[in-house]
């Protein structure tokens, strides 16, 4: 990990550039106080707050320009962020303690085009996944957006970036974007694809564009503030109908992956598939059984049947949904999936208008029909002491490797006491795991189990030929030097010259460190 001593900054330089801050975006939008700069630094990481500088909040391009101009004059750092809602992979803190949040979300929050022809969405890094739903139910738009199962206040700008995802056919969401405005690190302005083309017509609708493709570079990446991007929208089908199956066993993974890989890749089910466990779906509806279970180790296997029949379920859960032009053509289509689940014997059906009635199947529900939900955030409260991250590694749609993963996640937190609360979201042909990990953060000791169990997923994950995907903040150095040299070295290649100073967001997914 970084030091500090990478970002510091002289504070005769921090101060003037407070004062040309102030005049440029006005003195009532930039905060040092206390209190401001100690919100921005919370987090839910084992290595606690992250002490920044303070808080600025641009209204437009030209501001966030004009600031990026100031902090490479005073080589102050900067750390954009849109909404802030990042919750479990960092929230709002940088990597690098000092840094000077650049906050887009509170004034930067428009819904700039809604095009209902051509289905996209332009929006501000502000605009949240409630805002944009609002406005299109507002105006009984034919058009959804595709969401995330994280908080609604969160942004399709700012998940995008960080290489987020959905449900529904739309799941991909930096797929489904095109069109990117970005202050790079420079100081110039970039409209990525068509975009570049001075009145261009075709820049929301066109992805590629002409010459190279740039979009890229500015996912999990410090090359630029992105400060308005496109999103393409889907009309919204007729009927929407969910499934889902209960399974009993822990090792019903592997049936479950190869059903997963056969429908998917075939067209069968147009959205993606949620493979939920057990201790992650009760977990939205109640605590860990501390009458029955030692907080300091993992849940033994005989509570946690007991919970499974408690609530209903089995080991797993697993929903989906179609969309059909009719009511009938939908049952067909469910009737196809039903038949192919259940014909083993191990699951059972579970229709979706018994699972509407229970809030621990609704919550995916509403993730098909692109409805935002904060239903799943009592997992954060799943154990005592307010800490909670994820652990995205990435699984191959195979049976077989689906249970070693299982095996190598179980091992690994019963090592460190902890419990398996894994969603694994299903595509063709791999799924991103989400794991979620919840400690006693007030507890020095299961802090330090806390990042020790962090690390090593990482480490056992990557020796077994596969990486975390999307670490928080506090982990992003370390999972990114776990990449081969060639790769990091081109990425501090590109940062030289888009950003020569250094100054936005050090630290982030490691690049531009260790030099």
């Amino acid at each position: 990990m970084a030091t500090s001593s990478q970002t510091a900054v002289q504070q005769d330089d921090l101060a003037e550039f407070m004062v040309a801050a102030r005049a440029l975006v006005g003195a009532e939008w930039v905060d040092t106080s206390a209190s401001k700069v100690d919100r921005f630094g919370e987090n839910l990481m084992p290595e606690g707050n992250v002490p920044v500088s303070g808080v600025i909040y641009p209204n437009s391009t030209e501001q966030v320009q004009g600031l990026v101009a100031l902090a490479n004059r005073f080589k102050v750092p900067l750390y954009p962020v849109s909404t802030g809602q990042n919750i479990g992979l960092g929230s709002r803190a940088p990597v690098l303690p000092g840094q000077v949040v650049v906050e887009l979300g509170r004034r930067m929050n428009r819904i700039l085009e809604i095009n209902e022809e051509m289905a996209y969405a332009v929006v501000e890094p502000g605009v949240s996944y409630q805002d944009l739903y609002d406005e299109l139910e507002s105006r009984g738009h034919p058009l959804m957006l595709d969401t995330t199962s994280g908080p609604p206040q969160g942004g399709p700008l700012g998940n995008t970036l960080d290489k987020g995802a959905g449900y529904t056919p739309y799941f991909d969401h930096f797929y489904m974007s095109c069109g990117m405005e970005v202050v790079l690190g420079n100081g110039d302005v970039l409209r990525t694809g068509d975009g570049a083309l001075e009145g261009s017509k075709s820049w929301n609708i066109s992805k590629y564009g002409l010459g190279p493709y740039l979009d890229g570079l500015f996912l999990q990446s410090n090359y630029g503030i992105v400060t308005r991007m496109g999103i393409w929208l889907m009309p919204k089908p007729p009927v929407t109908q969910s499934f889902f199956f209960s399974f009993p066993d822990d090792d019903d993974i592997g049936e479950i992956m190869e059903l997963a890989r056969f429908t998917k890749l075939r067209g069968v089910i147009p959205t993606l598939l949620k493979v939920t466990n057990d201790i992650y779906a009760f977990g939205t509806e109640t605590r860990f059984p501390l009458d029955r279970a030692d907080i300091r180790k993992t849940i033994p296997d005989a509570v946690r049947k007991e919970m499974q029949t408690e609530h209903g379920i089995g080991s797993w859960v697993v929903s989906g949904a179609v969309y059909a032009p009719t009511q009938e053509a939908a049952d067909a289509q469910i009737d196809v999936i039903r038949a192919l689940f259940t014909k083993s014997g191990k699951a059972t059906y579970i229709p979706q208008e018994i699972a509407d009635e229970n809030p621990m199947f609704r919550i995916h529900s509403d993730s098909f029909i692109g409805k935002p939900t904060r239903d799943e955030f009592p997992l954060y409260e799943w154990r005592p002491g307010g800490g909670a991250t994820w652990i995205l590694p990435v699984t191959p749609i195979h049976g077989e490797t689906a249970k070693d993963h299982q095996r190598l996640s179980r091992n690994i937190l019963e090592r460190f006491g902890f419990d398996y609360i894994c969603e694994h979201v299903v595509g063709a042909r791999m799924s991103r795991a989400l794991h979620v990990l919840v400690w006693n953060r007030e507890d020095p000791e299961e802090n330090a189990r806390a990042d020790a169990c962090y690390k090593a997923f990482i480490d056992e994950y990557a020796a077994a030929g596969y990486p975390v995907s999307r670490p928080p903040t506090a982990y992003q150095p370390y999972a990114m030097n776990r990449l081969g040299h060639s790769f990091l070295q081109t990425c501090n290649n590109i940062k030289d010259a888009l950003d020569p100073n250094g100054i936005l967001s050090p630290g982030r997914y490691g690049i531009g460190l260790h030099r």
